[in-house]
């Protein structure tokens, strides 16, 4: 099922890997492959990508920070061209996410002079950047039909599906709720009746998708190969102030 019907999408500027993605789902549609061992490459993708920044080859960095974000979408892809959506995968993924993030950025302030202080002011940032974009997408998802292993806030561990075991829901469940719950909190109460209001118009949500992994990711790569390091950190932390524009807008006109 895809993510958003036709009639409804939007520009999504976090998104430039997905006619990739879709040639690399199908071609493993009629293999072993699982979209588990896609999340598992961009997994070794991202730790690639974090031994590159730590030696300095920021061009490499690069090139295995925008692989892992192809390789992020893929996962997904595979589990539709597949039609075996899981929750397994769809935890797996966000806590695979939420740790190379955190990766990343002690990575770039180890090679950087930045305060430890802005480091983790600016991760926090980008996670709560990421929460809004997906609060908004998965609510849009949601009126119109998209697929529903995504849910606009998780609360309650969901019943396995067909294929994947109940156990292994759990736990990845309780490791998402403690590295997510908080941001989650934090967007629900700066905009808790977002899911009431009209439907965003696409020239917003296309903003918003600034916000979405994969962009995020496209800026620290041509940072890193601008030469600019230096200034990762500071802008990832100085952006989060357009939550409160976006949300602002929101509440404002829609």
């Amino acid at each position: 099922m895809s993510k958003l019907p036709k009639e409804h999408k939007f520009l999504d500027l976090s998104d430039y890997g997905r006619p990739i993605a879709k040639i690399i789902a199908n071609s493993l549609k009629h293999t072993t492959f699982t979209p588990i061992h896609v999340t598992i490459g961009f997994i070794i993708s991202g730790l690639i990508a974090t031994y590159c920044i730590l030696k300095g080859h920021f061009l490499l960095a690069a090139f295995f920070l925008i692989l892992k974000s192809i390789l992020d979408a893929a996962d997904g892809e595979l589990a539709r061209v597949k039609e075996k959506p899981s929750y397994t995968g769809r935890y797996l993924d966000s806590v695979a996410d939420i740790i190379l993030n955190a990766i990343f950025f002690i990575s770039i302030w180890y090679i950087t002079n930045t305060a430890f202080l802005i480091c983790l002011l600016a991760f926090l940032g980008m996670q709560l950047q990421g929460t809004l974009y997906n609060y908004y997408y998965v609510i849009l998802r949601n009126k119109f039909g998209g697929d529903t292993t995504s849910r606009v806030f998780e609360y309650k561990t969901p019943i396995a599906l067909e294929g994947e075991k109940q156990k292994h829901v759990n736990i990845l469940f309780a490791l998402y709720k403690t590295l997510y719950g908080a941001f989650d909190k934090t967007i629900y109460v700066l905009d808790s009746n977002a899911d009431e209001g009209k439907i965003l118009p696409n020239w917003l949500m296309t903003s918003v998708s600034t916000f979405g992994l994969g962009f995020q990711l496209l800026i620290i790569s041509v940072l890193l190969v601008a030469g600019l390091k230096s200034i990762i950190l500071p802008f990832f932390l100085g952006y989060t102030v357009m939550i409160f524009v976006f949300i602002g807008i929101r509440k404002v006109f829609y």
